[in-house]
């Protein structure tokens, strides 16, 4: 993310897959084009349309929400979608962005709807430390500190290096309840 001229895209849809590869194609910028191992089973909608592009630098609000902004980075977009559906449950309206691109990111959208929930987490699978969401989180501590009621959260791989064992992996990588659990800790004593 900071080698400068560098595109970095990360779908989390097989549409937005399409549009953004799409894009990087026609550019003329070199693109690091990150897909999700686990998404590649998942289905659903593709336009057919052969200009059909999703534009760099544009994030998807997929759930609109005026509680907690969930920003979510490639596979985490689908567990930030569970973890919204069990806080609705509980009272807690969560919006969702899909952030698509990190470079260029999309901070006016951002800052948008940490201006209107006034809590964030950021989820990404990536460990914490130097991952994804510590640039994001920078960003929104320099641009949106004013909207914040609390502390900008980030959901992300445990400190440790990833295991081969299925079991240990799913036990390092974040998932729905990680991120339920990140947007209670801004109400500790709400249930």
């Amino acid at each position: 993310m900071n080698i400068p001229g560098l595109k970095i895209v990360v779908p989390s849809t097989p549409a937005d897959a399409k549009g953004l590869l799409k894009t990087a194609i026609r550019g003329d910028d070199p693109v690091i084009f990150l897909e999700h191992k686990m998404l590649y089973g998942d289905v659903g909608p593709v336009p057919e349309d052969e200009n059909f592009l999703v534009p760099f630098g544009q994030a998807n609000i997929l759930r609109e929400g005026k509680d907690v902004t969930i920003i979510g980075v490639s596979i985490m977009v689908k567990k930030a979608l569970q973890a919204a559906d069990i806080l609705a449950k509980e009272g807690i309206e969560a919006e969702v962005i899909d952030i698509r691109t990190l470079v260029p990111l999309d901070k006016e959208t951002l800052i948008k709807s940490v201006a209107k929930t006034n809590h964030v987490i950021i989820a990404h699978e990536a460990h914490k430390r130097a991952g994804p969401g510590a640039e994001i989180a920078a960003v929104l501590a320099e641009e949106a500190v004013e909207y914040l009621d609390g502390p900008i959260m980030r959901v992300a791989a445990k400190n440790v290096p990833l295991p081969y064992s299925p079991v240990l992996e799913n036990y390092v990588l974040p998932d729905a309840g990680d991120i339920v659990d990140a947007a209670k800790a801004f109400w500790p004593g709400r249930k």
